[in-house]
């Protein structure tokens, strides 16, 4: 049984950082150059990283429960614990937070495109925040999986 809740494991982390990654770094810029509508490729963009979102709390909720039951009160002083807390953390709050927020400034701005309203500007400072919180949870979880192939600490 170890050997199957260490496999998920490792699917689990795969699946979220490298969703993470593909979507970030792969799918959305394509989207943006190859669709000729902005708000179309932006639409499709924001559903997909609501996506990887749901995916992302799923993992950690796995990856926690995993790393409680492999170390009990003794995951608080690993710093994998807090690595995959502090993803979650940041999941949610795009997901709960920042993500709701874009999506209702893009309603507000209609029947024009939030980028051509007088919402331009709080819009980009939600997006910029998102981005950062983006690259920020894309990089502990290229850390966390750089550390899980030295064996899971």
């Amino acid at each position: 049984m170890r050997k199957l809740s260490e496999a998920l494991y490792l699917a689990s982390l795969t699946l979220w950082v490298g969703g993470l990654w593909a979507i970030g770094y792969l799918v959305a810029p394509v989207l943006f150059a190859s669709l000729g509508d902005r708000q179309l490729a932006g639409v499709v963009a924001g559903k997909l990283f609501a996506l990887i979102g749901w995916v992302g709390l799923s993992a950690a909720a796995y990856l926690l429960i995993f790393l409680g039951v492999r170390w009990g009160r003794v995951v608080f002083a690993r710093a994998v614990f807090w690595l995959v807390l502090a993803m979650a953390l940041l999941a949610a709050a795009s997901l709960f937070g920042i993500q709701p927020l874009m999506v209702q400034l893009k309603a507000d701005a209609l029947p024009r495109d939030v980028m051509e309203s007088v919402l331009r500007d709080r819009f980009a400072i939600w997006h910029g925040i998102s981005s950062i919180l983006y690259l920020i949870q894309s990089m502990l979880g290229l850390w966390l999986v750089v550390w899980s192939g030295r064996g899971l600490r």
